[in-house]
């Protein structure tokens, strides 16, 4: 397993968080390095996630900032406690950092939420189904690199496996669900495969329909984590470059307003069930 050359996502967000920490009580880099003992290229460090830091310079740090959010301090304390290695770790050096971050952040989300209007979410798909959907990426992927994305694929799905698994709230619009990558065959699988999900305590499936009109976001892949405090949420959105990561106070409040949003319009999860179990039996 190769070192990791930068800070993950996770770890990035850590120390950017002390950074707004430390700016918004307009205590200076020189100032805190002072009150931590270090010096500031190693403040700087930290603040960028190259860096771990203690729970004892991170408490003083908050309270040197007139920090008095203990819930929101506490989170912080535990990400810096968890920067050991994950599953994803394994495939360090073969896939993207990104890609690593993704499985990272769902690992240490309380709940999510997602959207999406021409895929099946990632979390609820076939073997077969993702398979389809790796031999579409251009350039073409050697076939060592397609096993090497389904299994990762494959391992984040076990965050929605065992007894204290996060709330997965999952809005799906017609589109995706009518969308034939893999062929008929694979389809049907898929939606009786989405249908047995929607059947568990933790899953909340939606549809959104054609009928439903139009809606903010369309055609937006949208995957919302949530932290242990709503200061800690991330967004991430899917583009052709790869996944971005938002988590700034303004487009955290668009994101949930935008799932709001769908949620209201989508289906009932009973109605939801019925409508996939419809469009399986089409096929």
């Amino acid at each position: 397993m190769p070192p990791r050359t930068s800070p993950t996502e996770r770890q990035k967000r850590l120390g950017a968080e002390l950074r707004k920490m430390r700016l918004a009580a307009g205590v200076s880099a020189d100032s805190a390095a002072g009150l931590l003992g270090l010096d500031r290229s190693k403040v700087s460090a930290i603040e960028q996630g190259f860096r771990a830091i203690s729970e004892e310079r991170l408490r003083s740090l908050a309270c040197h900032c007139d920090c008095a959010d203990e819930e929101y301090i506490n989170a912080l304390v535990a990400m810096a406690r968890t920067r050991k290695r994950g599953w994803w770790e394994r495939y360090r050096g073969s896939l993207s950092a990104s890609v690593l971050d993704i499985a990272e952040l769902e690992a240490h989300a309380t709940r999510m939420r997602c959207a999406h209007s021409v895929h099946i979410p990632g979390l609820l798909q076939t073997s077969e189904h993702a398979l389809a959907l790796f031999r579409f990426v251009v350039p073409s992927l050697p076939e060592d690199q397609v096993a090497l994305r389904l299994a990762h694929r494959l391992e984040r799905q076990q965050v929605l496996e065992g007894d204290s698994t996060p709330e997965y709230v999952a809005v799906v619009h017609e589109a995706a669900l009518r969308m034939q990558f893999g062929g008929r065959k694979v389809a049907r699988a898929q939606l009786e495969y989405l249908g047995h999900m929607a059947e568990r305590g933790n899953i909340d499936l939606r549809v959104l329909t054609f009928e439903a009109g139009g809606f903010p976001g369309a055609g937006q892949t949208v995957n919302y984590l949530e932290g242990p405090t709503p200061r800690l949420d991330t967004v991430q959105i899917d583009s052709t470059h790869g996944p971005d990561f938002l988590h700034t106070e303004a487009q955290l409040s668009k994101y949930r307003a935008q799932l709001d949003w769908m949620e209201r319009l989508s289906l009932s999860p009973t109605a939801s069930r019925d409508f996939i179990h419809t469009l399986a039996r089409q096929l």
